[in-house]
Order: C-alpha cells, then structure tokens, then sequence
C-alpha cells in the first residue's frame, strides 16, 4: 500500500472513575497515530452533555489533539444549544459533530424540543451562522430507521451540506460494497463534500449485532458461523482485525483516502488496524506498544 489512509478516531466521555481511566488509556495509545481530528460522543439523548464538554476541553489540553465535540438537538431550547456551542468556541473547540441525535431513553421516537432545533438541519445552519466552527455531519449508507428508503439519507445528506457542513462521517458498515453505493448514490445526487466511512472494529461480536439492529446495519450472511468458530478456537481478535483489516484496504483502493474508527474506548482493534494499514506512530506522543 503506498499511501496510508488519513485517520480519526471516536471516543465517548467516562462516566466512572474506572471508565476515566479508559478512556485517558485509548487517547494516550492512539494520540501517536497522529489522527486528523478525534470526536467525543454524546450519551443517548444528550445524556453525557457535562461530560462530553470536559472531555473535550481536556483532550485538547492535555493531548493537543483536535477535538470534535458532538452536538445534538435533543431535549434542550436552541438558546441552550447555542450556549454550549458558545462554551466549546471559548474552550478552543473549533469543530464540531452536528447531530440529530437519538431519542431519550425510554422514547420511541426522537421528538424536538418545543423551543429547540427540530433537525439536524436545524442545527447546522445556525452552528454555521456563527462563523465559528468547521462543521461534520451524520451520512447512513444504509437507510437510518426513520428514513423512508435510501434516497431520503441521500437527498437529506445533500441538505445538510447545502446547511453548511464541510464532511459527513458514516454510521458503521459491513461490507465495502454498501458504503461504495452510497459514495455513488450522492455523487449522482450532486454531493461534492467528502464522505469519510465510519469503521467499527468489532471487539464484541454480540454487542456489535445488537447496535446493528438499532442502527438499521445489515449483518451479511455467515458472519455468526465465522465469529462462532473463532470463538471456539481463541481467535476472535486475530478475526476481527483481519475482517477490518481487508474492508479497509478495499476502500483504500476505491480511493477512500480518510477513514473514521469507532473505538469504543477500546484501543487495541483500532491501533493493530490502522498499523496494519501502514499508519506509523510519532515517537514521543505516548505509547504504542
């Protein structure tokens, strides 16, 4: 592989001591594969907001990396919003993640604010009237489970650009072939910004299903024989990182230049991949082995 892909990570804000230490864990070992941007998560519905903020700030500060903050419309007012948009600019934050969000625990349906953003829309076109912030966004490559088929993401997508967004990062995907549809899906539609494929390592193949249900990500055919047989054998990791592994080099050689690992906060997948991948750690930036 001549030319090693342009990576970022995401990470979620601790809500333990033990969850704290995690998390300073994954950005000490993945700080010296000298990422492009890192984001920090919210929680489901906005959840995590305190946190997310001091994640953030610490991150910057103590790592010098450049933090993406994620941001979303769920149960605040717009000024509340705005506020904390206004929080990040002052901390240094100058990009942010701009989200719907999910709906609040025990709801069905996300359900705006009465006096919030109604869309994600919404949100990024007063994020972007403030001249403040470089602004990434949500893309499904396949369709979101409130989405009416898969030219709704698409035409949806190409409003949120038209808002203002300058890159959309990917829910998870399996298979190259899904997000290699979408990329052409919205070229024809007459998207011009960049695509970045989100890359989820699977670290539990369990859990993995499980928030693919959620998501509306399709599970291929035979993985569960795959990751049953793997796990007899002791080698579910090795697996893993071979399957991820070979979905990014087919992406690569599509001409897929930036990709966007879903961490979990749990390093190894992500760090043995992106060095698999021909990523070389900087000396000095922390530890990699």
């Amino acid at each position: 592989m001549s030319v090693p892909p342009r990576i970022s990570f995401e990470f979620f804000p601790p809500q333990s001591l033990e969850a704290s230490f995690k998390l300073w864990e994954t950005v000490q070992m993945l700080a010296p594969l000298k990422p492009g941007f890192v984001s920090v998560t919210y929680g489901a519905g906005g959840t995590t907001r305190k946190l997310t903020h001091e994640a953030v700030a610490a991150i910057g500060k103590n790592f010098g990396l450049n933090v993406a903050a994620h941001l979303t419309c769920v149960d605040a007012t717009r000024a509340e919003t705005l506020e904390i948009a206004a929080q990040y600019a002052e901390a240094g934050v100058r990009e942010i993640v701009a989200l719907r969000g999910d709906a609040p625990k025990g709801a069905e349906r996300f359900t705006p604010h009465p006096e919030g953003f109604a869309s994600s829309v919404e949100l990024i076109e007063a994020l972007a009237a403030t001249g403040k912030f470089t602004l990434r966004v949500g893309a499904y490559p396949e369709p979101h489970p409130d989405a009416a088929d898969a030219m709704a993401d698409v035409r949806w997508l190409k409003r949120k650009f038209q808002a203002g967004a300058t890159s959309a990062i990917t829910q998870f995907f399996f298979e190259a072939e899904t997000f290699l549809r979408f990329r052409d899906a919205c070229v024809a539609e007459g998207i011009t910004g960049p695509i970045i494929p989100g890359i989820l390592p699977i670290v539990s193949w369990e859990g993995t299903k499980r928030f693919a249900a959620r998501c509306g990500t399709a599970v291929p055919a035979g993985l569960d024989e795959v990751f049953a047989a793997a796990k007899a054998e002791g080698r579910e990791e090795a697996l893993s990182i071979e399957l991820c592994v070979k979905l990014c080099e087919r992406l690569i050689a599509e001409g897929v230049e930036d990709l966007h690992f879903y961490t979990l906060n749990r390093p190894y997948l992500s760090r043995d991949v992106c060095l698999a991948l021909g990523v070389a750690p900087e000396a000095g930036l922390g530890k990699v082995a």
